[in-house]
């Protein structure tokens, strides 16, 4: 007599209804207990007497799918991913299967192949990378197959996502990597402390701490460069930080940092290279590694609380840092160019923001209203509708560029501080104050043609970079 073999539910379904049977036992119990009705294990019933245990085999068993693939189709799907879709999603390579090559494969298909090759998704989190990682593990430890060794190694390689190593630069001043970390650094609240850092000598040319991952912020750190080292020849940057942030829903030129920060570079003749990877500027994340485990320990030993105190108390310690961690720097060669002078820095390192003149001949900035002045404090009428740039340079000043004519801008207040007629009061004479002459391209076409130039939308969004 042929072996039945059941599983566990059709071998519990087997033993009520034999039970049942046997001893003549209550059908309402039975049904209860199965989950079923009356009339069905009536028919269970029958089915025992008629064909035994086999009649508790569910009939599907050992039939293949109608939808189910053939081996060729499998083999076909894990052809096309390889050569073709090796970096798209299960859910992208579906996709792509079917408009592509008209093969109809689920996600749920296409994962349950690849996994079964230990050929992860681009998109697979850590949890899977560690599982996988200790199956190839088990299966390396199992086989003596040099080629099944090499295969499996291959694929240990290939789930790791490390970046590779990159040697460093060869001039101090080469490359100057930059980023942002908001973190508590000390009792007063969280803070975001910039930081520059040589890539030859790992050498911090800049540190200073804002409320959050500012333009201000990053001026600052460009602003202590240019005065204590010169000009470097390239930044390299994070692309997803302020360098290439655009405030949601916001239509504020002066918030699209990106082009501000690029466009002061591009004054200076300094190239500017962002990575979306954070791991390809390595060593100011590993800079930060060691401020974030030093900083907030000297800060509270040292009283330290609020952001002002913070960036006194950089000042020296940034030199005790590069004294223990940055590298020798005598045998490197410095491609620094020469410091600017301040008041070239000063109108450099500027916020540019395109402003149209009302009927008022005022200007709006900042929810203020201001009105033209030439360098003797007397007012400058341009009809409405002029289409200038708003300069708000690093020192705070303000000044207003139309084509090739730059003038100041003075505040107009809300009311009156003083009234000529009932306080009696001097009339005060308009002030003469410098402004700086026209040799700096603070022109609107200049700032729009940057941006045309460098790939910049409409609406400042930045270009694609590597």
């Amino acid at each position: 007599m042929r072996k039945v073999g059941l599983r566990m539910n059709e071998e519990a379904k087997y033993g009520i209804i034999k039970s049942l049977v046997e001893h003549k036992g209550n059908v309402t119990r039975a049904a209860l207990k199965l989950g079923r009705s009356r009339s069905t294990v009536y028919r269970m019933i029958r089915g025992y007497q008629r064909d035994g245990k086999e009649f508790f085999i569910h009939g599907n068993r050992g039939r293949r799918p109608v939808h189910a693939k053939s081996d060729e189709e499998k083999a076909q799907i894990l052809f096309l991913y390889n050569s073709k879709y090796w970096d798209a999603s299960y859910s992208l390579t579906s996709e792509l299967l079917l408009s592509q090559d008209g093969i109809s494969a689920s996600p749920t298909l296409v994962r349950k192949l690849l996994m079964k090759e230990h050929i992860l998704s681009p998109m697979a989190r850590r949890k899977t990378k560690r599982r996988m990682r200790k199956e190839l593990f088990l299966d390396l430890k199992k086989t003596t197959k040099k080629c099944e060794q090499n295969t499996i190694e291959n694929k240990l390689v290939a789930i790791e996502d490390a970046h590779a190593r990159r040697p460093r630069s060869k001039y101090f001043g080469e490359m100057i990597q930059m980023d942002a970390s908001f973190h508590d650094w000390f009792s007063g609240g969280k803070a975001a402390l910039h930081l520059a850092i040589d890539d030859a000598t790992s050498k911090v040319v800049g540190a200073y701490f804002d409320k959050q991952e500012t333009l201000n912020g990053y001026y600052r750190v460009l602003y202590q460069i240019l005065t204590k080292y010169g000009i470097p020849y390239m930044f390299f940057t994070d692309r997803r930080t302020v360098f290439e942030y655009k405030k949601s829903g916001s239509i504020l030129e002066e918030e699209d940092t990106h082009t501000q920060f690029s466009y002061a570079l591009s004054q200076l003749g300094v190239n500017l290279l962002t990575s979306s990877v954070p791991e390809a500027k390595g060593r100011v994340e590993r800079v930060f590694g060691t401020l974030q485990g030093r900083l907030p320990i000297l800060f509270r030993t040292a009283g330290v609380t609020s952001i002002e105190q913070a960036n006194a108390f950089l000042n020296s310690h940034i030199k005790e840092h590069n004294a223990k961690f940055a590298l020798n720097q005598d045998n490197i060669l410095s491609v620094f160019e020469k410091q600017p002078s301040k008041t070239y820095i000063n109108r450099t390192l500027s916020v540019l923001t395109k402003r149209i003149v009302d009927s008022g001949h005022a200007v709006t900035f900042m929810n203020k209203l201001y009105r033209t002045v030439n360098s003797a404090g007397t007012p400058v009428h341009f009809r409405k509708g002029t289409a200038g740039l708003v300069i708000k340079t690093f020192d705070g000043r303000l000044l207003f560029s139309v084509e090739n004519r730059l003038c100041a801008l003075d505040e107009i207040p809300e009311r009156e501080r003083e009234s000529v007629r009932l306080d009696n009061v001097k009339k005060h004479t308009p002030k003469n104050r410098y402004i700086p002459p026209m040799d700096h391209p603070w022109r609107v076409a200049a700032f729009e043609y940057f941006k045309k130039k460098h790939g910049y939308t409409a609406d400042g969004e930045p270009p694609f970079a590597a």
